[in-house]
């Protein structure tokens, strides 16, 4: 699923505009790295979290010359499933079906 699959989605399922559909992916995704880039961890029940892992630097080789590379310290975003979305792959769950609230 692509980011205009996801729009579309909601589009449908919310009887919304096109652009009002893409206005609410786009303020979700730019919330989350918001958050991201602040250090804090993201997390949506059931579906999994979202959190930096930070890596020191280091040196390593460049695989073609083999010359000693110096790579700098790095945040790099982490996904961890979540329970309900892991069973549910798992058990090959066909639809996911979303509650009303």
């Amino acid at each position: 699923m692509t980011k205009a699959d996801l729009i579309i989605a909601l589009e449908k399922q919310a009887n919304l505009t096109h652009k009002q559909a893409e206005s609410i992916i786009n303020i979700c995704l730019e919330s989350m790295i918001q958050s991201l880039y602040d250090d804090d961890r993201v997390e949506i029940r059931g579906f999994g979290s979202f959190a930096n892992r930070n890596y020191k630097a280091y040196e390593g080789r460049n695989p073609k010359t083999g010359n000693v590379v110096k790579v700098a310290s790095k945040k790099v975003p982490f996904f961890k499933v979540g329970k309900d979305l892991k069973e549910m792959v798992d058990n090959g769950k066909e639809k996911y079906v979303i509650r009303e609230a």
